[in-house]
């Protein structure tokens, strides 16, 4: 299966744990840099490096609020990844089709 530029960084970003586990947590309502860096024991500049990966692949946006940045999901760049996994569906289902009507009742 070939993979798109964009497809590959979004897979990419979303091979981190933490960042899945980020996504999760934006799923529910926006959150700042502070909210997010409050899960984990981590430093804001590196909650920052993940949303900043997870923002190049087009998975968070950054929206300014008063004096800070809210990051909130982006439904595009998870399209991506869904485009990429479907045509393995897809083949999954083209072999199954042909296993059944190749098959004796």
């Amino acid at each position: 299966m070939n993979i798109t530029s964009k497809q590959a960084l979004v897979l990419d970003a979303l091979g981190n744990a933490v960042r899945r586990d980020m996504l999760g947590k934006l799923a529910s309502r926006p959150h700042s840099v502070s909210e997010l860096g409050a899960y984990y024991r981590m430093s804001r500049p590196a909650v920052s490096k993940h949303l900043k990966i997870l923002n190049i692949a087009n998975l968070v946006q950054a929206k300014s609020v008063q004096n800070r940045n809210e990051y909130s999901l982006m439904p595009e760049g998870f399209e991506e990844a869904r485009t990429w996994l479907d045509a393995f569906w897809d083949v999954a289902l083209n072999r199954l089709a042909m296993v059944a009507e190749n098959s004796e009742d």
